[in-house]
């Protein structure tokens, strides 16, 4: 069994934002985290998610998803994300990075976890910890392309 923890952070919300990771399986353990200058909190929960995913290498893998985003976690455990693929995620937010998840949640047997947010959970503080200063390095922000387009068609409209 892998475990996940993930976090993601804006401010502003759209504002700059990051995201943070562990891994753990066993005596294995893994941190990662990014940011991006224009984002919002609920892409950085779900892209924590993608990206502690596509670093599994193991195809097939066990794996338990711990977040506090019950945006991402009631989305994949109520089954709603199914229902947005049949119907073209018609007015939902944040296509791009659930077809991203889609495609690398099927590569493995993967369940979800919430867990209260800042309640003194030791891996929910760190992928916290992650996320905030990810998102405030910025020498290191990315571009959250598709958010910015996005955002940009729905000013010209």
């Amino acid at each position: 069994m892998i475990e996940i923890y993930t976090d993601g952070a804006a401010s502003g919300n759209p504002g700059p934002g990051g995201y943070g990771v562990i891994l753990r399986s066993g005596i294995h353990y893994k941190e990662l985290s990014g940011g991006f200058r224009m984002t919002t909190n609920n892409r950085m929960e779900l892209l924590a998610v993608i990206v502690g995913l596509n670093s599994i290498k193991t195809p097939g893998a066990q794996v338990m998803v711990f977040s506090d985003s019950k945006y991402v976690v009631d989305s994949v455990e109520k089954k709603w994300v199914f229902g947005w693929v049949k119907k073209g995620f018609k007015d939902k937010k944040n296509k791009d990075l659930w077809i991203r998840f889609l495609d690398v949640y099927k590569k493995h047997q993967v369940a979800f976890t919430w867990i209260k947010g800042h309640n003194a959970h030791p891996e929910n503080e760190r992928c916290d910890v992650l996320a905030v200063a990810a998102s405030k390095n910025k020498a290191a922000l990315a571009i959250d392309h598709e958010f910015e387009a996005e955002k940009n068609r729905a000013t010209l409209l």
